[in-house]
């Protein structure tokens, strides 16, 4: 036997036992797509597929992060009996009861009744009513934004808060860090709530260098604003103007329509709930959360509403499995908003199950999108829904329909941060509110009324004979989709 040849053999042994090991690591806790597509990045480009693996592929937070959301859970779960009582119960569907216990499962947070809920479809509309509610703070105003900043369109939220401080009250202020390096006047806007008293903290800062390593594209994509524990604000709007400040988009005359909503009731001290998490595992310092009785008021219009927290310091996928849930449930109607459509099986499988089953779907996304990648990925989707019998409309552009949320039948509907995509799913920390109630459902449907009447509907058979030139991006793009 020649040196080279057992040097050949030792080399293809080593390959072939780096090819096992890589297989049984990377398959841990993992879907198979996602672990197949990593070993194959792994053993085709071996140097960068294994770099890109250690520094996006482990889709978990730091331990202390989850210890912190741990502790909060059990406290969650310790508050005063009797946070979830309800109004409404006889009202609930009969499988809406299962789908609670779900949630409070995952997430620790019950349902509650006594909620009063107006959606904000106006993007200048929803900042002012947030402004309007700021005014009338005397203890605290809390903000998460995933995107915050101070331009022409947000200063006079900023001022709102600046009267707030002037008042005494305590504002304290979280927004992505990553996120906020991609944004312009990110120092101006720091120095602006510095001066004016309010406490900041980044979310999900890196720093690798002091023992807190985790992936670099782990983002907290949550939006909502409580005041004084009465008010509340969440959705899908960012605060800032709404061509994102982006040269390209301003160019494109691209704008971005959301949807908010705002509360009043208990549900509120479940949004709070979710912000002093995040307060916690930023700061260290824990707040104190709201025990005071609830009181159930008498008013029909009044709904349950649960508050729905995922992400990666969560053991499970609380959204994915909750919109799953919710899809399987549906017999008569589903409409969905995300401008980011990018399932992961599951929730693929139970969309076009829904239609098989004769369930009336839709889907609204944008004709246009921001990220090219995510836009080509999701086309991948549409012949698969197309030809299960799904509706989909586009947005026309050039408007970004960046609205989040889905209605089932006529009783229970989602709102919230979270996209219809893997990487909310798995790897950015949402909020979502499920809140059932007929006339909701109902003003939420007059919304997708609107995007209907603003689209283009997709035709099955012009989509499935469109140019292969078209075609070809959409299908490698979609293959991305699963290393996470």
């Amino acid at each position: 036997m020649t040196t080279g040849y057992f040097v050949g053999a030792l080399l293809t042994a080593a390959h072939v036992l780096i090819v096992i090991i890589t297989a049984v690591f990377v398959a841990a806790n993992r879907r198979p797509s996602s672990a197949i597509a990593w070993v194959l990045a792994i053993v085709f480009i071996p140097f960068l597929g294994a770099l890109a693996f250690l520094l996006v592929g482990i889709g978990r937070l730091p331990r202390d992060r989850r210890e912190k959301q741990a502790q909060i859970n059990r406290l969650m779960h310790e508050r005063t009996p009797g946070l979830d009582a309800v109004g409404h119960r006889e009202e609930w569907p009969d499988w809406l009861s299962s789908l609670v216990r779900l949630n409070v499962n995952l997430g620790s947070l019950p349902m509650v009744g006594g909620n009063r809920v107006a959606l904000l479809p106006d993007y200048i509309g929803s900042i002012t009513a947030m402004i309007e509610a700021i005014d009338t703070a005397v203890d605290y105003v809390h903000v998460e934004f995933y995107i915050l900043v101070h331009d022409q369109t947000t200063a006079p939220f900023f001022d709102a808060l600046a009267r707030a401080t002037a008042r005494g009250v305590s504002v304290r202020v979280l927004s992505d860090y990553v996120t906020g390096l991609q944004f312009p006047r990110r120092a101006e806007t720091r120095q602006i709530l510095a001066d004016m008293g309010a406490e900041w903290m980044p979310m999900l800062p890196l720093r690798p260098f002091s023992g807190h390593w985790q992936r670099p594209d782990m983002r907290n994509h949550r939006k909502l604003v409580v005041v004084d524990g009465a008010i509340g604000f969440t959705g899908s709007q960012n605060l800032i103007d709404s061509t994102y400040l982006k040269p390209g988009n301003i160019r494109r005359g691209l704008h971005w329509h959301e949807l908010m909503m705002r509360v009043e009731g208990p549900l509120v001290r479940e949004l709070d709930a979710v912000f002093v998490t995040d307060w916690f595992s930023e700061s260290g310092h824990l707040l104190e959360l709201d025990t005071t009785p609830v009181v159930i008021g008498s008013d029909p219009d009044l709904v349950d509403a649960q508050v729905i927290p995922s992400g990666p310091s969560f053991e499970n996928e609380n959204n994915l499995k909750l919109f799953v849930a919710l899809i399987h449930k549906a017999e008569r109607r589903i409409s969905i908003t995300s401008p980011y459509f990018v399932p992961d099986e599951s929730a693929l499988l139970a969309i076009v199950t829904a239609a098989a089953r004769g369930v009336e779907v839709e889907l609204f996304a944008s004709e246009v999108a921001d990220q090219t990648l995510v836009y080509h990925a999701q086309r991948s989707y549409y012949e698969a829904l197309l030809r299960a019998g799904v509706k989909i409309y586009l947005y026309r552009s050039p408007t970004v329909l960046h609205s989040k949320h889905f209605s089932v039948d006529e009783d229970v509907a989602i709102i919230g941060s979270s996209n219809m995509d893997i990487r909310s799913f798995s790897l950015n920390m949402e909020v979502s509110v499920m809140v059932q109630g007929r006339d909701f459902v109902s003003a939420l449907r007059r919304v997708e009324d609107d995007y209907r009447a603003a689209s283009i509907q997709l035709d099955p058979s012009e989509w499935m004979n469109r140019p292969w030139r078209q075609k070809i991006p959409d299908n490698l793009a979609r293959l991305t989709s699963s290393l996470q």
